[in-house]
């Protein structure tokens, strides 16, 4: 099942995709009760379906868990930050994610404004999975049964707002605060093969249609379902929690720059379209566009606890 959405008359609706259409559900549905359920329950309403046009994110947005799972984005994005690519022991140890703003969910073709103050903006592709039952410290044998679907997940990236921020040794926070692309569509897990809970998923991405870099979500050094155990470790997670991939191998301009040793592709530019498409699941699109104005926010006044 492919679950999408739109807005109809300027309300939000969900329903089942199936080729150039959606069937809409009802607007009082719950979409991750009737993908438990495993059926539409469809409202007999009918309407076109374009992924080349603005759609909205295809299900509703509890949290967002974004991880970092692909060894070769990892060594990369630390090379073009402390010059070496070697990949720290903690990191094997345990699936590291931090949280980002689910408001800031949109879905592929909606504009993404150039956050104030960002002069380097970067994209992610990633997959997420979607919870559609919620679980309390879950096994990663328990985990698996509870993904609703798949997703792609465009993480964009504010690179020189998030090395500032993060060298107070918190974040990345308001690097990763403007928008996180959703879409097209949520694909549940009996539509996509795996093995052993990988999915060898061509991924690509590309900006203004020349390709930048892609990999195989099969790439990712954890499962979904060990992700998920992990997430839950003493805590829940509930429907609407999306859970990051991470970036996959060339997946972002930061990886590459580290390689290269320069920004070649440059950052993101206003006008800049980037495009992801992953195999099984579909393609986002996004253009950046100008963004709000940056407000001045003063310096701490030093000892003010004094």
């Amino acid at each position: 099942m492919r679950i999408g959405s739109l807005f109809v008359g300027g309300v939000q609706r969900y329903g089942v995709v199936d080729g150039d259409r959606i069937d809409l559900l009802p607007e009082t549905a719950d979409v991750f009760e009737v993908l438990a359920a495993g059926e539409t329950g469809a409202a007999g309403e009918r309407s076109a379906w374009d992924e080349t046009a603005s759609i909205a994110v295809p299900v509703p947005v509890a949290s967002i868990r974004d991880f970092i799972t692909f060894e070769q984005h990892t060594a990369g994005s630390l090379r073009a930050i402390t010059g070496t690519s070697e990949v720290p022991d903690a990191w094997y140890e345990a699936p590291a994610f931090y949280f980002t703003n689910p408001h800031a969910a949109i879905g592929s073709g909606g504009p993404v404004p150039m956050p104030p103050g960002c002069e380097v903006l970067d994209f992610e592709l990633e997959v997420a999975a979607v919870i559609g039952t919620a679980g309390f410290n879950l096994s990663v044998a328990e985990a698996a049964d509870h993904i609703a679907g798949f997703t792609i997940l465009n993480d964009w990236s504010a690179r020189d707002l998030q090395s500032r921020e993060m060298r107070v040794g918190l974040g990345p926070a308001k690097g990763k605060d403007t928008a996180t692309t959703l879409g097209p569509v949520l694909v549940t897990p009996d539509e996509l093969a795996d093995r052993d809970g990988r999915y060898d998923l061509a991924m690509e991405v590309f900006v203004n249609d020349t390709r930048i870099g892609g990999d195989t979500l099969a790439s990712m050094a954890w499962t979904f379902a060990e992700l998920i155990s992990y997430a839950s470790r003493g805590t829940w997670v509930r429907p609407g929690d999306v859970l990051g991939s991470g970036t996959c191998g060339s997946g972002c301009l930061a990886e590459l720059w580290g390689w290269r040793g320069d920004r070649q592709p440059p950052p993101l530019r206003i006008g800049d379209t980037v495009r992801m498409t992953v195999e099984g699941i579909g393609t986002v699109h996004n253009t950046v566009v100008a963004g709000p104005p940056l407000h001045d926010v003063p310096a701490a006044r030093r000892g003010s606890a004094a």
